[in-house]
């Protein structure tokens, strides 16, 4: 692989830390990137890749977040195992689960979201956090398990529905929820990437150079969200949800690609 081709790869892993720092979704610009300038790399190979490089973008921002934010007791840590072994086990039984299938879905709830926050302009504004009850934190559990192994299974708009449902039940601004998500989004990209490495996917020479810009770009990110405060992950999630139910919808319908 030439300098042009690895220089390119490593902008694209920065723009991907960047990405995944600030709402999610960096393995849409690192994945098809890798399939193109990757020569001979298989599709599991690209995603197996795109794992290993982004969950150490996506630790090193939840430091620096979780750092900035500081978010008290056990309930993270407890959500973090949780969305790990969720993640697992949506990775061992991904084959089930046709993409084609799952994007329809994925569209609606995007927009579902999206609806929501236009809606409801102070959602995520306030500092105030919530003391939920037992009810709608056994509720928020399910729900972070059901994340996990969603994203172990396909992925895309899991750190967006993740910030939705942590500020609903748990009140507190956006970027505080977005710190939380960094954290759950790390575990759930390794405990997928367990599974990755068990196979043999994961192209570890590529990876370890890749992994560099891609925590250069997630720090980028934690400070862009940190300066930017809630307004901009409000933003930043709306734009998301255009762009990402408008690539699913392309892929599903446009594309010609079904798989």
């Amino acid at each position: 692989m030439g300098g042009v081709s690895l220089g390119g790869l490593a902008l694209a892993a920065l723009c991907a830390g960047w990405v995944d720092a600030v709402i999610g979704g960096g393995g849409l610009i690192l994945v098809p990137v890798l399939l193109a300038f990757v020569p001979g790399i298989a599709p599991v190979g690209a995603l197996a890749t795109n794992k290993a490089v982004g969950v150490t973008g996506t630790l090193s921002a939840a430091v620096r977040l979780l750092a900035h934010t500081r978010p008290k007791g056990k309930l993270l840590p407890i959500l973090v195992v949780v969305a790990g072994l969720a993640a697992a086990g949506g990775a061992l039984v991904a084959g089930l689960f046709p993409a084609h299938l799952m994007r329809p879905i994925v569209i609606v709830l995007l927009l579902s979201a999206g609806i929501v926050v236009v809606m409801r302009p102070r959602f995520g504004q306030s500092a105030c956090v919530k003391t939920p009850t037992v009810l709608a934190l056994l509720g928020l559990g399910a729900v972070v398990m059901a994340l996990g192994f969603y994203d172990g299974i396909f992925g895309p708009g899991t750190g967006m529905f993740l910030i939705m449902a942590l500020t609903a039940v748990l009140g507190g601004d956006l970027v505080r929820s977005a710190a939380m998500t960094k954290a759950i989004n790390a575990a759930t990209n390794l405990g997928a990437l367990a599974v990755f490495i068990a196979g043999g996917h994961v192209v570890w020479k590529l990876a370890l150079v890749l992994m560099v810009a891609n925590i250069v770009g997630a720090q980028l990110g934690a400070r862009t969200v940190i300066a930017g405060g809630a307004r901009l992950v409000r933003v930043a999630l709306l734009i998301f949800v255009v762009v990402m139910a408008s690539y699913l919808g392309w892929m599903q319908w446009g594309s010609g690609v079904m798989g």
